[in-house]
């Protein structure tokens, strides 16, 4: 099987643009006490703009090729975990963030349950995804599927549903150019769903 992270690591930064920050800050609602999870945060791209903005920031991401390049940001709290299976006590994280790398996940429900499981009480999830409404997104989604790449993409409202199974109750965004914002708060008091 292709590694194609490991072969875009050097390269992701110039090839993906990250989103606009202050939309950014405004939707974690920013700053923030307590640590920031950027799961899928690859080489630090996105949690880089935001570090100043809570007390720590941990990039959590399957490819050791992408951790080495947020190290090299200075990002020193990387960890190379599946998100499916991620190595952290439940509730550590205030907000828990995941910029365009849920159509990568290999179970992206059993995902979800592992990102709300590790998000505090009254804390934040934010999901950016690629919108599969507009046109250039169903593109991108069959040019993954011709690379070989195991993506799989879903419809905002589809993610929401998947959030919301989760105990959490979402909002959905557009975003700017092709994206959508999935949004959601974990209770105080959870709410457990079948």
């Amino acid at each position: 099987m292709i590694d194609h992270f490991r072969l875009l690591a050097p390269l992701y930064d110039r090839l993906i643009q990250p989103p606009d920050p202050l939309r950014l800050q405004e939707i974690l609602d920013l700053p923030a006490q307590g640590t920031l999870l950027d799961a899928g945060g690859g080489t630090g791209r996105v949690s880089q703009q935001l570090r100043h903005l809570v007390e720590s920031v941990v990039v959590s991401d399957e490819s050791p090729a992408m951790l080495r390049q947020a190290r090299q940001k200075g990002l020193p709290a990387t960890v190379s975990a599946h998100v499916e299976r991620l190595p952290f006590a439940s509730g550590l994280f205030n907000r828990v963030l995941v910029v365009d790398a849920l159509h990568h996940f290999a179970e992206q429900s059993q995902g979800i349950a592992e990102l709300v499981r590790v998000l505090r009480p009254g804390g934040r999830l934010v999901i950016e995804e690629p919108d599969l409404n507009r046109v250039i997104v169903k593109f991108l989604a069959l040019a993954e599927k011709l690379a070989l790449m195991r993506s799989r993409f879903y419809y905002p409202h589809e993610i929401g549903h998947m959030v919301a199974r989760h105990g959490l109750q979402p909002r959905i965004e557009r975003g700017e150019q092709f994206a959508s914002w999935i949004i959601a708060d974990k209770p105080f008091t959870e709410q457990i769903t079948p």
